[in-house]
């Protein structure tokens, strides 16, 4: 098992934002998160990632509880942070050095592994960067940080990628490839979030679906079975019936909120 929440309980700022959460992702499954803006998308995926301590309940990774103690101890650590990468929903947060060579050649080299030429180079190849490597990265736009960024999540081989929002900023084309990529994907657990539905089945057969207030997930199961509930999909927020007269006589539509 890859990771396992129990009763998860998480307040940020004085504001609940998970409550009683519990749910297990096995190794090699591709989960999608979905939730309107507040529900605790973000906060889960950085708990996760052992960025946020949960009020209560408990998170494991491979079996092991995920404790600050845990990740002070640092042959966990250092394993942990090799098999698990967070991409940031503002990438912003995570490209700080010189250069795109330089992000991306930054992983490899705080993990002691080898061959990280090698690396950059074959990352830089499959998210089309290769002509940005001399560049910093402030000074590239939204798709092309987003595009360094996952590169330089990938030159580390993790085997759980944690991805908040990581089709936001792509264009369409750009947002297709990484869609391509993670279907070529083997053997790494893939755990994303969104509120975009025309998304949602190719980011992960599996859907947990999460609402502001709400204990628990509203629904964790097919991502297909999800996407055509009308109910939850309106219940949680992702979607409303707008009602209006035409010609004398009322008229419901159903509307997705799409937008990132």
């Amino acid at each position: 098992m890859s990771f396992s929440v129990e009763a998860l309980t998480l307040s940020l700022g004085g504001r609940q934002v998970l409550r009683d959460l519990s749910f297990a992702v096995a190794p090699g499954e591709r989960v999608v998160l979905l939730g309107v803006n507040g529900s605790g998308k973000t906060t889960l995926l950085k708990a996760l990632d052992g960025l946020i301590a949960p009020d209560a309940g408990r998170i494991s990774y491979g079996g092991e509880a995920l404790t600050a103690r845990r990740l002070d101890q640092a042959v966990f650590r250092r394993r942990f942070r090799g098999e698990v990468a967070l991409l940031f929903q503002n990438v912003d947060a995570m490209l700080f050095n010189p250069t795109v060579a330089d992000e991306l050649a930054f992983g490899p080299r705080q993990l002691g592994l080898a061959g990280v030429e090698t690396r950059v180079a074959r990352w830089a190849r499959q998210f089309e960067v290769e002509p940005l490597l001399d560049r910093p990265p402030f000074e590239l736009s939204g798709g092309e940080k987003k595009r360094v960024a996952l590169a330089a999540l990938m030159t580390t081989e993790p085997r759980v990628l944690l991805l908040d929002e990581p089709t936001a900023s792509l264009d369409p084309a750009g947002g297709a490839r990484l869609v391509d990529f993670l279907d070529g994907l083997r053997g790494v657990t893939v755990i994303a979030s969104t509120h975009n539905l025309t998304v949602a089945e190719e980011l992960g057969a599996r859907a947990i679906l999460l609402a502001p207030g709400r204990p628990g997930a509203l629904f964790d199961g097919p991502t297909a079975t999800l996407v055509n509930d009308e109910r939850l999909l309106v219940e949680s927020g992702l979607a409303h019936r707008h009602v209006h007269q035409h010609g004398g006589a009322g008229h419901e539509h159903f509307h997705v909120h799409d937008a990132e």
